[in-house]
């Protein structure tokens, strides 16, 4: 499960958090309707098509709320598929499956809907040496998951926070006074192994970036036109990324410009969910 096994303290924090929300204090329908002593089969499967990511996070949930609950996997995260797909099985006390049900659906049909946006994406761009990234618009406290769902549809994590990569936005630049200033001031504080990113917005401030030799320049906001010149100038001096509104019917004709990264908010800011589903057998 990558980064975000089981025995990771933010997931399962994210986890308890979320059954806490949930379930509260107990379940008053489920306690007062089954009993605790049945057990109970159900099939979670798709009822469209997508890319699955989250069955893990799903296992975790139930076997929160019971150890001995069974979750057979009939798919991997990363799965492409289709319509009234069996995902996993699951298997144990009754009360358990139905309190776990709403909790483990939740994460799945995000992260499914998280992989399946990236997924198109990086089809869209296949032929092109460049790379889908995500970004920092993220559900507060659920970034790691959304990260690796990110990663099960193919794209790549960009920074994962403020304190593992530099990236000098517009407002760094307001504060410093120029690019320079706010390059040298990163430079002076950082060390010399951690790469630096600007945002940049004209080819003025291109120039600027590139005087300073750093690592990466990010074209924000870029028309397609002004994002051509820019990496004519740069190609092979820099890395390129570019950003801002990117959509899926224009990610092709961006990758093709020759930028080295594209990020894309949307693969996690306004995702739809996938539709999948808990069945009692």
């Amino acid at each position: 499960m990558d980064f975000i096994g089981k025995d990771n303290i933010k997931v399962n924090r994210i986890i308890e958090e979320a059954l806490l929300e949930d379930i509260g204090t107990g379940d008053i329908t489920t306690e007062s309707i089954v009993s605790p002593h049945l057990n109970k089969r159900a099939i979670i499967i798709t009822k469209e098509e997508g890319v699955i990511a989250g069955l893990d996070i799903a296992n975790l949930v139930f076997k929160k709320l019971d150890p001995t609950v069974d979750f057979q996997k009939r798919v991997e995260d990363g799965s492409a598929v289709k319509p009234h797909t069996i995902l996993a099985e699951v298997s144990g006390a009754a009360r358990v499956i139905l309190q776990g049900e709403r909790v483990a659906l939740n994460f799945l049909q995000h992260m499914s809907g998280i992989a399946t946006t990236t997924f198109k994406f990086c089809q869209e761009v296949k032929d092109f040496p460049v790379q889908i990234v995500d970004t920092r618009k993220t559900i507060p406290n659920m970034r790691i998951l959304e990260k690796y769902a990110v990663r099960i549809g193919g794209g790549r994590n960009h920074r994962f926070g403020l304190y593992d990569a530099v990236l000098i936005k517009d407002n760094h630049i307001a504060i410093a006074g120029s690019i320079a200033s706010a390059v040298n001031a990163v430079r002076a504080k950082i060390s010399p192994l951690i790469k630096i990113e600007i945002e940049i917005q004209n080819l003025f401030q291109l120039q600027e970036a590139l005087d300073t030799k750093v690592d990466i320049i990010m074209l924000d906001n870029m028309d397609l036109e002004t994002m051509k010149q820019a990496v004519k100038i740069t190609r092979g001096k820099v890395f390129i990324e570019a950003s801002g509104g990117i959509s899926l019917d224009k990610v092709k004709e961006i990758a093709g410009i020759g930028v080295d990264f594209i990020s894309v908010g949307s693969l996690t800011h306004s995702i739809k969910a996938l539709d999948i589903s808990l069945e009692i057998i």
